[in-house]
């Protein structure tokens, strides 16, 4: 079977929803170092290889919403769909502590190479998806570790990120979020709502569409029970914020 640096589900979608997992897969393509980072195969199942649950929770998602849905397929050690081209950290050599061995000696032939092959298709695929409709929402979905090598816990249970300049859809669902009551929501949190050239800056910001990207903490979606819990959740609240904005 001829690999593919994205999956799409439910193509024939019509609804305003995109649903996108930048990190869903863990996959070393064959052409990288023959399928292999050179890590330990219990790291390639660590939050740094891949967004723990998140695909899940994207496709559960893409279905009650009546969205296709994106999802990369191919490490995000490989090279990392949620970066601009020219960001530092587009391929890590030192990731959460851990040495990525299959990327120290990276020569800039390398890089084109994987950007050419996984990077810039996936993106292509994306576009074509978010242009098919004038009022595409984009919802990414994300999953973050409990907590980092040598750092306090995070005790959010999900997080809402977005542009200090472009807070519409993403400030009506974190106050959505917090009036159910229950969770410890946060704001940008664990990490900024905005890198130069990231995939929400390229497919909404750059476009004026209504988008917000959803991080959930990967001990919550770790299990199918947990991802349909999550999924049933969000669903109805997105339809509302949706709505009622």
């Amino acid at each position: 079977m001829t690999y593919q640096p994205y999956t799409i589900d439910g193509a024939g979608r019509v609804s305003r929803w995109l649903i996108t997992c930048d990190h869903a897969a863990n996959t070393v393509p064959e052409a990288v170092n023959g399928g292999d980072l050179g890590l330990d195969p219990a790291d390639m199942q660590r939050h740094i290889a891949h967004d723990i649950g998140a695909k899940a929770v994207s496709l559960l998602l893409g279905e009650m919403l009546e969205a296709p849905v994106i999802c990369s397929n191919f490490s995000r050690l490989v090279i990392d769909p949620n970066r601009g081209e020219d960001d530092p950290t587009l391929i890590m050599q030192l990731y959460d502590g851990t040495i990525i061995p299959g990327n120290r000696t990276l020569d800039a032939a390398e890089r084109e190479r994987r950007l050419e092959a996984y990077y810039r298709p996936y993106h292509k695929a994306l576009e074509d998806l978010a242009a098919r409709r004038e009022d595409t929402v984009i919802v990414a979905v994300h999953s973050f570790a409990p907590r980092l090598n040598g750092r306090a816990p995070r005790p959010w249970e999900v997080g809402i990120l977005h542009a200090p300049w472009e807070e519409r859809f993403s400030r009506a669902l974190i106050e959505r979020l917090r009036a159910e009551g229950d969770l410890t929501v946060g704001e940008n949190e664990p990490y900024p709502g905005h890198l130069p050239g990231d995939s929400m800056d390229c497919h909404a910001l750059r476009h004026g569409r209504d988008n917000t990207l959803i991080e959930l903490r990967q001990d919550l979606i770790a299990d199918a029970a947990g991802q349909r819990h999550w999924a049933g959740r969000l669903a109805p609240i997105l339809r509302d914020v949706l709505e009622n904005m």
